[in-house]
């Protein structure tokens, strides 16, 4: 019997798993819905930009396929995040995967003085709080199942600093700490909590700080190219796919025995320091 091409041999990897995906109208959150559905996944995702979230629905077949639906939710608000779980269960009739993807990054400061604190709350309110509700909203519908994954996006300034505003850097190194918590309390009912933290990728969020009129094809050009300077892995650029497929592995079976990890999706970026140039 001839081997069957690798692409059939990974094809549906969560077939008829139900998952719910925060912050899943753009950016990285829209490349791990695609990625979901085109792996058999039924998928809740949840934003507040209804306009975009609506196009993305619609662009996945919207009301003609069942296995996809689009709610508006402000993930910092229990009752909104708690309703569009229940809508999920309801639907779907239970949650699987839970992918806290909803996040900012804040405004740009180098001088502590001048950060606001209203700032530093919007930030952990999004980052951290919300991600702490989608766990705990997860759980109450997995402990009672024995099973599921749940899996938060951090970024590499989630285990080292100096590489975004305060608030952002300390609002990821929270939520790795969050899982490894969560990890902790809910492997004993076979729940796996990880994280996904990937180098510089090119979305609206690296450029949220300017205006929507200013994030013109230059700027993002210009982003590729600082990233691409200042990366280790080269010859590769870290884009939205490739973080979705990190969060694929993590959400199936083939992770089925890791739990409270970090998966750093960054080309060994925060694990060398070229400041000596031995090698470049």
């Amino acid at each position: 019997m001839a081997t069957p091409p690798i692409s059939s041999l990974v094809s549906q990897r969560l077939l008829g798993k139900v998952a719910f995906v925060t912050g899943g109208a753009s950016g990285i959150g829209e490349g791990i819905v695609r990625l979901f559905h085109r792996h058999g996944a039924k998928v809740c995702f949840v934003d507040v930009q209804d306009e975009l979230g609506y196009r993305l629905l619609e662009s996945l077949g919207g009301d003609k396929d069942p296995n996809i639906f689009y709610s508006h939710c402000d993930v910092t608000v229990e009752d909104d995040l708690r309703r569009a779980v229940d809508l999920t269960v309801t639907r779907f009739g239970t949650l699987d995967i839970m992918v806290n993807n909803a996040g900012i990054s804040g405004t740009p400061s180098s001088d502590i003085r001048n950060v606001d604190i209203s700032e530093f709350e919007k930030v952990f309110d999004i980052n951290v709080k919300a991600v702490f509700m989608g766990m705990k909203y997860a759980a109450s519908v997995m402990i009672p199942r024995k099973q599921g994954s749940i899996i938060s996006l951090g970024s590499v300034g989630s285990v080292i600093g100096g590489i975004g505003p305060h608030h952002y850097v300390g609002s990821k190194h929270a939520v790795v700490g969050l899982t490894r918590s969560v990890a902790a309390e809910l492997g004993q009912h076979g729940i796996r909590v990880n994280c996904v933290s990937p180098y510089a990728v090119p979305t609206n969020l690296a450029v949220a700080h300017l205006p929507e009129d200013e994030r013109t094809e230059d700027v993002f050009t210009g982003f590729r190219e600082f990233a691409k300077k200042n990366a280790n892995l080269q010859g590769v650029e870290l884009t939205v796919e490739d973080v979705a497929n990190a969060v694929l592995f993590l959400a199936s079976e083939d992770a089925r025995y890791i739990s409270g990890d970090n998966l750093l999706v960054d080309g060994g970026f925060t694990r060398v320091n070229h400041s000596l140039r031995v090698f470049r």
